[in-house]
């Protein structure tokens, strides 16, 4: 009557690693050959690529050639990212990982995003930007660079030790496994890295030209691919329009970056409290938001803010309705954005990034948590009750203010020109980041409500094969969901997706408001969130072999009593040794502290090179220099504005 799942459950079958391995082996050995012959002299394919590139985007070679190979790697991975989050709700796990076609959009974005990297740090010759990193004899590598390369290899690592992960542990059927955040957070590094590379851009030709004495005269070697093509006939210069645009796309896919971990709330199954949804959007308003309006200057925040509402409402379009699998939804962002624009408007607050970071920190955590309130209210699966809100305010208002002064604390390293930092912003942004993370830490606990029973009755509206049903929920004791966050029935990976906001009838009694598929393999339970507990009772629950798991069947009544619920919509996790759980998570977090530690280090390390001695010129590769083009960012010029 019901099918059964066989999909495995415990890592991808042998032969599909070994040929996604031989695949990654074959492309790898590709790049070095281009890469290391390049460096060579005997490889002249890149160099007369980045040569066009240059004259194309007014930047030197080893910056508009990686950051445009970036910007499609980007897209494709983002694209990928949320079709497969659609297909795992949808259909619940592959067969395997090249059995679904999504994980081909997120491998060939990422590898893409690597060789952005690669190739942004053995294109220049000579020492490209003061910040760059000595990596042999006469090799310097670029800053950003650098990080896009680790930031992408970061990410692509995640894939080999996610089926590590799962033949140990068995499937974690949320965004927020260990191995799942490596890979989404790799990814939105990387847009850092990008930022860091355009400004090292940047500062070469502003040095070039300032060192030169203008057009026609020498330039620092290796700006280029092979040489300094900026200033040269055929050159062109940077239409203003083409810088305005480069700096809305890379503070808008800053803030697209910063807010994919919100993705569970997005789709309306999130496996974490309800707290964490305005603690996210704060903490991706907070950083992003005012980095890009002290990084970029006047407009940013707002043009940020246009381009990330453009993406994803594009990404909604093409999952949901074109592709045909769940919408994402996401947050609005706009209401913060012309706070920190509005705060921006007093004359030389830029210029003070603490006291910047202080006031929009506080007006993001107030006006825009409200604002985003009442945005869940139009659009979001899952609208913020009221009983939500005292811990809203807790955990989001501490969170903005964190996360402004991290994002002023970026925005101020990123900032072109050497200036005087203000070591308080230095404090601020160390003590919101711990701030942060303890935020994070509390609101991770999620115990099962204790001594909760649920009666359920359901009513036929299909009769087999595809049943669907009308429920009855009875509480004992009545009053165990009063106060609850969220109430729903959720059923998802049947082909489909239903969450159904639960309707109070009467004390400690609710009823659906829509059918619950009980059929094949649809996964149908009854959640609960209240205060810090997180719960539920399955109403139908097919076999599965692989597991294995029995069929929990859904008849015409039962009682139930809650359990945690994540041992429900993750009932595919294996038990294990407690120390082994506590060394894999070791691994990952220093992994993952190692990267945040590098992205800290490098922002340093580019705001005190602004001091720095200019970049070395080779003669053997010296060129005319480049023509000045219009700054980058307005944060030298007009970010107090």
């Amino acid at each position: 009557m019901f099918a059964a799942i066989d999909e495995p459950a415990g890592g991808a079958a042998i032969g599909e690693v070994i040929l996604a391995s031989s695949a990654a082996l074959t492309l790898t050995v590709a790049l070095l050959v281009l890469g290391l012959g390049h460096r060579a002299g005997r490889v002249k394919l890149l160099g007369r690529v980045s040569d066009f590139a240059e004259r194309r985007t007014g930047l030197p070679g080893w910056v508009g050639f990686p950051a445009a190979i970036a910007a499609g790697s980007l897209l494709c991975a983002v694209v990928g990212m949320y079709w497969d989050i659609a297909l795992h709700i949808d259909v619940g796990r592959d067969e395997g990982p090249l059995a679904n076609p999504a994980h081909y959009f997120i491998l060939i974005g990422l590898f893409g995003i690597f060789t952005a990297g690669f190739v942004a740090m053995v294109l220049p010759f000579g020492k490209p930007s003061r910040s760059a990193v000595r990596l042999g004899v006469e090799w310097y590598a670029p800053l950003g660079g650098l990080l896009v390369c680790s930031s992408a290899a970061f990410a692509l690592l995640g894939f080999p030790l996610d089926d590590v992960w799962h033949r140990l542990f068995g499937q974690d059927v949320t965004l927020w496994g260990p191995t799942h955040l490596m890979l989404i957070g790799g990814a939105s590094m990387t847009v850092l890295g990008l930022a860091v590379l355009l400004v090292e851009g940047q500062r070469a030709k502003e040095a070039a030209a300032d060192g030169a004495g203008g057009p026609g005269a020498s330039a620092p070697a290796g700006t280029g691919g092979t040489r300094a093509a900026s200033g040269r006939r055929g050159a062109v210069d940077e239409p203003g329009w083409v810088g305005l645009t480069r700096r809305v796309a890379l503070c808008g896919a800053f803030l697209l970056g910063l807010s994919t971990f919100q993705a569970e709330f997005d789709f309306g199954v999130p496996q974490f409290r309800f707290v964490f949804q305005p603690l996210l959007i704060m903490l991706a308003a907070g950083v992003g938001l005012v980095a890009v309006r002290v990084w970029a200057g006047r407009g940013a925040a707002i043009g940020a803010v246009l381009f990330f509402l453009l993406i994803r409402g594009l990404l909604a379009l093409l999952v949901g309705p074109v592709i045909g699998e769940t919408t994402p939804h996401f947050p609005l962002y706009v209401v913060p954005a012309l706070i920190v624009e509005a705060i921006a408007l007093k004359p030389g607050i830029v210029r003070r990034p603490f006291r910047f970071g202080l006031l929009t920190g506080i007006g993001i955590g107030t006006l825009g948590l409200a604002a985003e309130w009442g945005w869940t209210h139009l659009w979001m699966p899952i609208p913020w009750p009221s009983t939500l809100l005292p811990e809203a305010i807790v955990f989001g208002l501490p969170t903005a203010l964190g996360a402004a002064f991290v994002g002023a604390w970026i925005g101020d390293r990123l900032a072109l020109g050497a200036k005087d930092h203000d070591r308080r912003l230095d404090v601020a942004a160390l003590a919101g980041s711990l701030a942060i993370f303890a935020l994070i830490g509390v609101a991770l606990y999620k115990p099962a409500v204790e001594d909760v029973r649920a009666t359920v009755t359901l009513a036929d509206v299909q009769g087999p094969p595809n049943r669907e049903v009308e429920a009855v929920v009875r509480f004992d004791p009545v009053d165990a969901a009063e106060g609850s966050e969220w109430l729903t029935a959720t059923a998802w990976q049947g082909d489909g997706f239903v969450v159904d906001r639960l309707e109070r009838v009467a004390d400690g009694v609710y009823r659906t408001t829509q059918p619950i598929p009980v059929h094949g393999n649809w996964k149908a339970l009854v959640r609960m969130q209240r205060g810090n507990t997180l719960s539920g009772i399955p109403i139908f629950m097919p076999k599965d072999r692989a597991i294995p798991a029995p069929e929990v069947p859904a008849p015409a009544s039962f009682t139930r009593t809650f359990e945690a619920d994540h041992r429900i919509l993750q009932r595919e996790q294996k038990a294990a040794a407690g120390w082994l759980w506590a060394v894999a998570y070791t691994v990952v977090g220093l992994i993952a502290l190692s990267l945040l530690a590098l992205m800290a280090w490098a922002l340093r390390r580019l705001s005190t090179a602004a001091e720095g001695t200019p970049p070395s010129t080779p003669s053997a590769r010296a060129t005319a220099a480049p023509t000045p083009s219009p700054p980058l960012s307005g944060a030298a010029s007009g970010a107090g504005a």
